[in-house]
């Protein structure tokens, strides 16, 4: 005799699937990143995928420099975002990115040379989670879209660090609340 369905069943996906599915599918897809030898023209990627991974790396590291404003303007939050910070750092890497061009957060976030990629942070600890979240979920878009004219390797990368964005986006929001 089969189990009735519970009536408190969940809409959406869990916390522990989200944490877990996240960093194992950027690992499965972080293994194959950078695979190419340069030396060899034939194997390596096209032009227009270097320019996508070139593309994809300068995005990560925008976020990156999002994170970083954040924690410096919110150091309350540090802790909280310093772990999603350190994955978007790994993003960028896989994608040919600098190691970690921002290694630790910038000290002043209002200095005279701000990139447009690091816009002013909100002054709520709320509003600023707000902005980041908005951010992830406009990128992990873009990549989404991006990946369905890519070639295989570089396919699987992006809708993995999209779908790992897609779980940032859920932390930000409703998952650390």
């Amino acid at each position: 005799m089969p189990f009735p369905s519970s009536p408190r069943a969940r809409s959406g996906p869990r916390r522990r699937s989200l944490l877990a599915v996240g960093p194992a599918a950027f690992a499965l897809a972080g293994c194959t990143a950078g695979g190419e030898v340069p030396g060899d023209p034939e194997d390596g990627p096209s032009a227009a995928d270097r320019r996508a991974r070139a593309r994809a790396a300068r995005d990560s590291e925008g976020l990156v420099e999002r994170y970083d404003a954040v924690i410096a303007a919110h150091p309350g939050l540090a802790e909280r975002l310093r772990p999603l910070r350190a994955e978007t750092v790994r993003h960028a890497q896989a994608f040919g990115g600098g190691p970690g061009r921002k290694a630790a957060p910038s000290p002043s976030p209002s200095s005279s040379s701000a990139a447009p990629s690091a816009p002013a942070v909100p002054g709520d600890d709320k509003e600023a989670l707000a902005s980041l979240a908005a951010a992830e979920r406009e990128l992990a878009d873009r990549r989404a879209k991006a990946l369905l004219g890519m070639p295989g390797e570089l396919a699987r990368l992006l809708a993995s660090v999209a779908a790992a964005g897609a779980a940032h986006v859920y932390l930000l929001t409703e998952g650390g609340a």
